[in-house]
């Protein structure tokens, strides 16, 4: 008896990591100590020497059960971006610039082809915000999970002065909220979509007219990642009041949480397009729109608060990152909360 009969194949895991190498290594920063293998990642903090007074952040998170349509579509080059976008998107959310990413795979087997193709979309999301994969961990769990299956999880680090971090206690009566589009359901509620739709290769293989794609396409679509988009308000000389990434719980969970007490966020529902895959889970699923907004980001990955003067500044920042904005409502005084309207 030996490890391999067992269910664990190292000499598996290190020819994943050879496949990795080439994606891994396009996402390296000058910073970067040392190469993948070890038993740390190392990252020189020599560039962070002039911030007056700097300050880390970091978030983790994972990609929900967006995973198993992965498994049904036997797709695994994006899952990897979706990952990589809840971690940095919250680290950019609080004014940083994300560092760093490590990612964890808990699989039934280790397939090294398809962990390096995992890995590629990790490394595709790192480039996208120009954070650096300096680690990470393939762990196979025979007997604990089936062997096609495999869960996703990462950590980020990022860093920005303190002067500049992004806490909400700015925002003030008369700012103005500013909605960046998401590119769909991104990679939360799918807890719910996978009870409103047949989670079959064939229901995902269906075209829909409304989608202009199918199922499938439509709900897999990778997570925007917002890191460029919000350095590019930066950039342009303009204060964030406030900034809340739209992720579980949609809008009644996540804008307050970058309110002060005295303040409510009222968003006009009739601001911006509403991308369509919404409509389908609403009208298939037979969703009261209230939950909707409870549950989904409803075409907005990013909710801003400015003041009013820097509107058309931060809308043409957005744009030229490449992102769509819209205004879509404003704060007034009032019990902390959000109302739709």
């Amino acid at each position: 008896m030996d490890y391999k009969s067992s269910g664990v194949d190292i000499e598996a895991g290190y020819k994943s990591v050879e496949l990795m190498k080439a994606s891994v290594k396009e996402t390296m920063r000058p910073e970067v100590l040392g190469g993948l293998g070890g038993f740390s990642g190392a990252f020189s903090m020599a560039g962070i020497k002039d911030m007056e007074d700097p300050v880390l952040l970091s978030g983790t998170d994972g990609c929900g059960t967006k995973v198993k349509l992965a498994f049904l579509m036997d797709k695994h080059d994006t899952i990897g971006i979706d990952a990589v976008a809840m971690c940095v998107n919250d680290v950019a959310c609080a004014g940083g610039e994300p560092l760093f990413f490590l990612d964890y795979i808990a699989c039934g087997k280790n397939y090294p082809e398809k962990i390096a193709t995992i890995v590629s979309g990790v490394a595709e999301g790192c480039k996208q915000s120009g954070c650096a994969l300096i680690g990470g961990e393939t762990a196979e769990h025979p007997g604990l999970m089936p062997e096609d299956d495999y869960d996703l999880a990462g950590f980020s680090v990022g860093v920005c002065d303190r002067k500049d971090i992004i806490t909400g206690e700015e925002i003030a009566d008369g700012d103005v909220l500013i909605g960046i589009a998401s590119s769909g359901v991104h990679s939360n509620g799918f807890s719910l979509v996978r009870n409103v739709f047949e989670m079959t290769k064939e229901s995902l293989d269906t075209y829909y007219d409304e989608l202009g794609e199918t199922l499938g396409e439509a709900l897999i679509r990778p997570t925007i990642i917002y890191v460029k988009a919000l350095k590019a308000i930066k950039d342009a000389g303009v204060r964030i009041h406030g900034c809340s990434h739209i992720t579980g719980g949609g809008f009644y969970e996540n804008i307050p949480r970058m309110l002060p007490d005295n303040v409510c966020a009222v968003v006009k529902k009739d601001s911006y397009d509403i991308p369509p895959i919404f409509e389908l889970i609403k009208k298939t699923g037979g969703i009261e729109e209230e939950m909707m907004y409870n549950t989904f980001n409803m075409g907005l990955g990013m909710v801003i608060s400015v003041a009013k003067v820097e509107v058309d500044k931060v809308m043409s920042a957005i744009e030229s990152a490449g992102e769509k904005a819209y205004e879509v409502g404003y704060i007034k005084s009032g019990n902390k909360g959000v109302e739709l309207v």
